[in-house]
């Protein structure tokens, strides 16, 4: 049984060096996940980087709520209008989608939305309007609506605030006229908009009230809550990308300890087998066959004499002797070309007959074709 290893040394060492990259990379791979550094989009559940919110949704968790992740977009699948869908710093939100956050909230849900790219969404709600650059730090409770129970004091990073309400109600804000948050009713549903998602994310939200401001967006403790993330670039996905990270972790893991179990085995395969030289038959023996062959025959004179016959044209041919020389001629001229006596008489036709001239007759032939093939290889060269 043939080796798995390479054969030669070299190829055994880039072997290795290839073996041990792609451990080092699995084994980096297996400890990101295991610990994996801040990462992730702006105000995505996923993020648990500053800007992030996952610190939010695992409060969110803790207290009970049912949370998960939504990776279609709203025009392509309707948000379910009985739980509270957060949309936060959606960058560039598309017509379609728009259009289908509005009918979630008349249909009955819940919308908290805000941050970068929530000005068509909230122009398209409750006519509120944004404006970005410097705004207030510290924001106290403007309205007593039901998302700001126990809320004194909020504590944002001074990034946006609304400067119109439209139909909707300042709930938080300075007084002086820049609002943070502002509710809206809609058809059978209710839209809580923040000019700025700072508050609920990593870096602030154990700040001031801020968590208490985050369960109240939720709403009722009994309502689900969905993070839009198509908005932050997350797709469905399928398939091994599907899977959890510690899954995979635990995959490739699985398959190192195979890598080093054929590794430890691979030399009871057997030993290294060297490669089948070219043998090329001994030319008595190809001529002995065909002796045999013709004996073998019912008229061998018969079989043989093909073979006498192209001897002896190449003998006429090189010797230049003439379309009809006689035997002696031939016999003659095959000397000259390195025959020897038998085989030149058998090309003549003066040889002994039997197996025996029909030996020296493919013996002759067999010479000649061989000179030939060294001459032209030599006039090539």
């Amino acid at each position: 049984m043939r080796r798995l290893l390479p054969h030669s040394r070299g190829g055994r060492v880039a072997l290795g060096v290839v073996a041990a990259v792609v451990a080092l990379n699995a084994l980096g791979f297996a400890l990101e996940e295991l610990d994996p550094p801040p990462t992730g989009p702006p105000s995505s559940s996923y993020a648990t980087q500053p800007l992030g919110v996952q610190a939010w949704a695992r409060v969110l968790e803790d207290t009970g709520r049912s949370v998960r992740r939504v990776r279609e977009a709203p025009a392509e699948r309707a948000p379910d209008p009985r739980q509270a869908l957060f949309v936060l710093d959606p960058g560039v939100l598309e017509p379609g989608d728009v259009e289908a956050l509005v009918r979630f909230v008349e249909r009955g849900g819940r919308l908290v939305a805000g941050g970068r790219g929530s000005e068509g969404l909230a122009g398209a709600l409750a006519g509120a309007q944004r404006s970005g650059g410097t705004a207030p730090r510290e924001v106290r409770v403007l309205a007593p609506v039901a998302e700001l129970a126990g809320v004194q004091e909020v504590v944002t990073a001074g990034e946006a605030a609304w400067t119109a309400a439209g139909r909707a109600v300042p709930a938080l804000g300075d007084g002086a006229g820049e609002a943070l948050l502002v509710v809206a009713d809609r058809g059978e549903g209710r839209a809580a908009l923040l000019a700025d998602a700072s508050p609920l994310q990593n870096r602030l939200l154990a700040r001031a009230d801020n968590a208490a401001l985050g369960l109240g967006l939720a709403g009722e403790p009994g309502r689900p809550v969905a993070f839009l993330e198509s908005v932050h670039g997350f797709t469905p996905t399928s398939g091994l990308a599907a899977l959890p990270g510690r899954w995979l972790a635990a995959l490739i893991g699985l398959g190192l300890a195979a890598l080093v179990w054929v590794g430890a085995h691979v030399r009871r395969l057997g030993p290294a087998e060297q490669p089948d030289p070219t043998v090329v038959p001994p030319r008595g023996a190809y001529v002995a066959a065909l002796a045999r062959t013709l004996r073998r025959t019912r008229d061998p004179h018969a079989a043989v004499a093909p073979v006498r016959h192209a001897a002896r044209r190449t003998v006429a041919r090189r010797a230049a002797l003439g379309p009809q020389p006689d035997d002696g001629e031939v016999e003659a001229a095959g000397r000259r070309l390195g025959l020897a006596a038998e085989e030149a008489a058998a090309v003549a036709g003066r040889g002994p007959g039997g197996e025996e001239g029909a030996l020296a007759a493919g013996r002759a032939l067999a010479t000649l074709s061989l000179t030939g093939t060294m001459t032209n290889e030599r006039s090539t060269a």
